[in-house]
């Protein structure tokens, strides 16, 4: 097992890490830029070592200088975190190159399903569904104009090297092609520097349905069940729950064994996220993250299973410490992810903090960094905290986390748990019907 780890990251999840270290008797190190000197990561862990200014390129983004941190204390291994450089296959070979255990799937892995195109082919060539669409990258908009005709309207075009809806444009008609293929491309290289775009057809109303898994190096692999993640603004996620309200367990163990299976006959290592489409009874394979999460506390609330732990002991090669591929869940649980923002504008509200109290109680879990006097940097996403809650049924759930937000208080700046308190009264999320739609065009009536 390793003795010190490096956490190449901040906020809440360097702060998750560092108590996972802790529980495991590892030694932990913060890295953090001059905007983070006083982070709650940094006052809780073994050690710390400022990487550069606030600017992510000058600090999270920068490897060598990372990579320097992990020598100077003699760190074994580095755990990324989600976000910056946990999906960089560059980072994870210069990582490992380095002499260093890289907490996460190896470089290969990322880049095959960092590529939009080809974890799309890799995966239905092992069995996964997968949204009709074209065989690869689209050179041009005279030819992805004929696929989308052949396909029919409407399509969605898609970065390869892709996410968070960057570089993704809905065509429903036909003389709006040309515009906003070109539109997509340009999005995708300013964003990720590589402009091949593909296309798939455009399901009308789906839901976001997710299979945590994970693999080791011993060939075993398996599925933690799925999250709901269709509640979302933007393409971005704002509310998460496990199990999905929709989803029967037949249906579970036929989605979760086939995502287990895949992983399996790749060789993967780790943790990884298979995310689908899901419409009338049908999965469609959407993406694969290769890390952790931002919504996996509420697998592990209804898992009992420390996620970040069993990253590390699968990184120190140690073989899952859970075979069984048909889990026993138990209970319902819901995370929201608490933004600084105008709940109404969704305008970043950075600042200080001047007073903060967490819920607390049966059942309910807060995972943040924040604290009273503490100084929400402008430099970084937004969010800064995610609350969830587990009860005993999702009607339980619903309502202990309603509870839980107006107990929470967080001033000096503002969040949007007004906005969350309002969701969950909304009759479509309390039935569990809704679809990645449904948040947005509720927005546009309020």
């Amino acid at each position: 097992m390793f003795k010190k780890i490096l956490i190449a990251n901040r906020g809440e999840i360097a702060l998750r890490v560092i108590r996972a270290c802790k529980e495991m008797g590892i030694e932990s190190v913060a890295v953090h830029s001059t905007a983070d000197a006083n982070a709650m990561a940094v006052r809780l862990a073994d050690e710390s070592v400022c990487i550069g200014p606030a600017q992510s390129r000058d600090s999270y983004l920068n490897i060598p200088a990372i990579l320097s941190a992990a020598a100077l204390t003699g760190a074994d291994a580095i755990h990324p975190g989600y976000g910056f450089l946990s999906e960089n296959a560059q980072f994870a070979r210069m990582v490992e190159e380095h002499g260093f255990a890289f907490i996460g799937p190896t470089p290969e892995h990322i880049e095959q399903m960092g590529d939009k195109v080809t974890a799309k082919q890799t995966v239905k060539e092992l069995g996964l569904p997968v949204v009709p669409g074209s065989d690869g990258g689209v050179e041009s908009a005279e030819q992805g104009l004929k696929i989308a005709k052949d396909m029919g309207l409407p399509v969605i075009i898609k970065a390869a090297s892709g996410g968070g809806g960057k570089g993704m444009q809905v065509v429903e008609s036909e003389d709006q092609f040309v515009e906003l293929f070109n539109r997509a491309r340009t999005e995708a290289e300013a964003n990720f520097g590589d402009s091949t775009v593909y296309i798939e057809k455009f399901l009308k109303d789906p839901k976001h349905i997710e299979i945590q898994v994970f693999g080791d190096t011993h060939g075993n692999a398996i599925h933690l069940g799925e999250r709901d993640c269709s509640v979302q603004r933007r393409h971005q996620k704002l509310v998460e729950e496990a199990p999905s309200p929709v989803i029967t367990d037949d249906l579970r163990h036929e989605i979760g064994s086939l995502a287990a299976k895949t992983i399996r006959e790749m060789g993967y290592r780790g943790a990884g996220t298979i995310e689908f489409l899901y419409e009338d009874g049908n999965f469609y394979f959407m993406e694969m993250n290769t890390r952790i999460q931002v919504e996996h506390p509420v697998t592990e609330m209804i898992t009992g299973i420390d996620l970040i732990a069993e990253q590390i002991r699968i990184a120190a090669g140690e073989e899952l410490s859970i075979k069984k591929d048909r889990m026993r869940l138990r209970g319902h649980a819901i995370e929201i992810r608490i933004n600084a923002e105008d709940p109404d504008t969704f305008i970043p509200s950075p600042g200080k903090i001047t007073q903060f109290h967490a819920p607390g109680g049966l059942g309910v879990r807060f995972d943040s960094a924040i604290y009273a006097g503490y100084s929400i940097p402008p430099y970084y996403d937004s969010m800064i905290g995610k609350l969830i809650v587990h009860g005993r049924n999702r009607e339980e759930c619903i309502r202990r986390l309603r509870r839980a937000i107006r107990e929470t208080i967080v001033e000096g700046v503002k969040t949007t748990l007004p906005l969350h308190d309002w969701i969950l009264q909304q009759d479509e999320f309390i039935s569990g019907e809704y679809s990645i739609k449904w948040l947005e065009n509720q927005l546009k009536d309020r």
